[in-house]
């Protein structure tokens, strides 16, 4: 394996050790009988649009009305008997602030509803299951709509800071003389404007892009290129057998424009594509020698989802079916420039916490924001020097079963339209568990910032 950083730059704290988790585990068993259960009852998501170079045909708050209203409609209760809405967005418009609250008072829930929505980063969607999921175990609410939406076709155009500054001097200028002279200074470059999105994935500490931070682990893990692009190539033919088999129906619901045009499924799918094609695309973010292509990357999208959570006294209230059980969920942090192996962390240390070991999870939701990302995790989870001296553990946590994770494909093929994702993998693993007969999975995603984020759930 590659020189590793040494492990005060790699995570901002040390790993517990095995013994200091082992009694975590049992101070979290003793309080399990004062937490109440968590219930995913139902939950739907828009198709995944792929931006086109131009403002796609939805909002945030679109994106989320379109996903919410049927979603609501099969219900046999009121909007309003929700206690509260939460919901993840990244980039929210200028015209849309506080999308969970405008998105509530379109789907008809009341003007009384409280509504808020919640930011951090990729983990933004799996964010508003969690406030929900500790809001109701903790008693304080019976019923929550948890969601996320982005529309990163509509991420805005953002002026340079040196045009900014003119424009703040021309318009404070009060005499003709101010005026003529601060024209004088203006240069074309100050009109230039900035997309505003690859300002937003760029982690400002570091200064590297989401694509870099790629670059670096999967040179850390030795992750080739053939070996992402051939990642790649499932991920698509995986989600285009979903979309055939009919295995997305009832979780993918159709969008409708004001103008009438229909969306009814994912469009960035490439079926067809292949490894002959794959290998043609040059890299997109460490030129010329970098392996991470836009063939092998998450894609730019659109796109909602919602899932709705209960306690026990709303199952018996509205007479409500339970999907799955919420178990736990974990949130972990370290260095930026290797974000990506965030979900290496949060995961290892939920399953520790439960006592659980790799053979326990069934199906693995893991986001797919890089190919390279995504295999240098699997990579680090069987290096005896990773788990060592990063994870904490005696032994190398194993090889995650290829057939067990993504099982129909994932960001690359699907999207990733930021706010969205950690939504649609909780709700999705539900989904794939319940339609293998299985029992037990996990969601999680790396985060931008250098954060992680993982949420273990049981069918019931």
């Amino acid at each position: 394996m590659a020189q590793l950083p040494r492990k005060q730059e790699r995570v901002n704290r040390k790993p517990p050790t095995r013994s200091k988790r082992a009694s975590s585990a049992r101070q979290s068993n003793n309080l399990e009988s004062k937490d109440r259960p968590v219930f995913i009852v139902d939950g739907a998501r828009t198709p995944f649009l792929r931006a086109r170079g131009k403002p796609g045909p939805f909002t945030p708050v679109d994106l989320a009305v379109q996903c919410g209203r049927p979603l609501l409609a099969r219900q046999n209760f009121s909007p309003a008997s929700f206690d509260k809405v939460i919901l993840g967005c990244v980039n929210v418009l200028a015209d849309e602030m506080n999308p969970a609250r405008v998105a509530a008072l379109r789907l008809g829930m009341g003007d009384a509803m409280p509504a808020f929505t919640v930011q951090i980063n990729c983990g933004s969607g799996m964010q508003s299951i969690d406030t929900a999921f500790r809001t109701i175990e903790a008693g304080k609410a019976d019923l929550i709509l948890a969601g996320g939406t982005e529309a990163l076709s509509h991420a805005p155009l953002v002026w340079p800071q040196e045009g900014a500054a003119w424009f703040g001097r021309f318009a404070f200028a009060r005499s003709l003389l101010e005026r003529l002279s601060a024209l004088g200074a203006l240069r074309p470059r100050m009109l230039k404007p900035v997309i505003g999105l690859e300002r937003g994935l760029t982690d400002p500490v570091t200064q590297l892009n989401m694509g870099q931070t790629a670059e670096k682990i999967g040179h850390i893990f030795n992750i080739s290129r053939e070996a992402a692009d051939a990642y790649a190539l499932e991920s698509h033919q995986r989600l285009a057998r979903a979309q055939k088999s009919g295995a997305l129906k009832g979780e993918v619901v159709p969008a409708v424009t004001r103008e009438g045009m229909l969306y009814d499924h994912d469009d960035g799918v490439r079926p067809d594509t292949s490894m002959e094609r794959l290998a043609k695309l040059k890299p997109a973010f460490e030129k010329p020698y970098g392996s991470v292509t836009p063939g092998n990357s998450s894609q730019i999208t659109d796109g909602a989802s919602w899932v709705i959570l209960a306690s026990e006294t709303a199952l018996k209230k509205h007479g409500l079916t339970p999907l799955a059980r919420i178990v736990d969920s974990e949130w972990s942090g370290l260095d930026p420039s290797i974000m990506g192996l965030g979900p290496t962390l949060c995961s290892t240390a939920l399953l520790e916490r439960r006592r659980l070991t790799r053979e326990d999870i069934e199906l693995w939701e893991l986001n797919e924001a890089f190919a390279a990302q995504v295999l240098a995790c699997l990579a680090a989870w069987e290096d005896d020097d990773y788990c060592r001296h990063v994870l904490g553990l005696e032994a190398p946590f194993g090889r995650i079963d290829h057939n067990r994770l993504n099982v129909d494909g994932g960001a690359i093929s699907l999207g990733h339209p930021v706010g969205t994702s950690g939504n649609r993998i909780v709700l999705h693993l539900v989904n794939a568990l319940r339609r293998g007969g299985l029992r037990r999975g996990v969601a999680t995603e790396c985060i931008g910032g250098g954060l992680g984020g993982a949420m273990l759930v049981e069918v019931v």
